[in-house]
């Protein structure tokens, strides 16, 4: 499948799909006019990048954990620095979730602030 389908199966752009291209995270094949040509393995990668993406991870991380996951799911190859990643990650997701939490009584006392007689 050409790029533009790509983009429409798995909701991503085609500037996106281009820039994973350039950071190693896809690999499509070529064509013998140099289309890009997807299949059904570019799609599954896309996916799981939309997903490690949603859990907060950045390229470099998602790099990191594309070569581990196995099957059609995202399930993972255990391996210590997966372990490693995922611990640090979670740490990043607590500290950015204290942070919120911060700015969520601030706010609050903002309004009760107003809101008082």
């Amino acid at each position: 499948m050409k790029i533009g389908e790509l983009a429409k199966q798995t909701g991503v752009s085609i500037r996106m799909l281009r820039y994973y291209e350039a950071e190693g995270l896809l690999n499509p094949q070529r064509t013998a006019s140099g289309y890009r040509d997807y299949d059904a393995a570019e799609v599954r990668t896309v996916n799981r990048i939309k997903l490690l993406g949603s859990a907060g991870m950045i390229l470099a991380t998602i790099r990191q954990f594309l070569p581990c996951i196995r099957g059609e799911g995202p399930v993972f190859e255990p391996c210590d620095e997966l372990r490693t990643t995922l611990r640090e990650q979670i740490r990043r997701v607590e500290d950015s979730a204290a942070k919120l939490a911060e700015s969520r009584a601030v706010l609050q006392s903002f309004l009760a602030e107003i809101e008082a007689p």
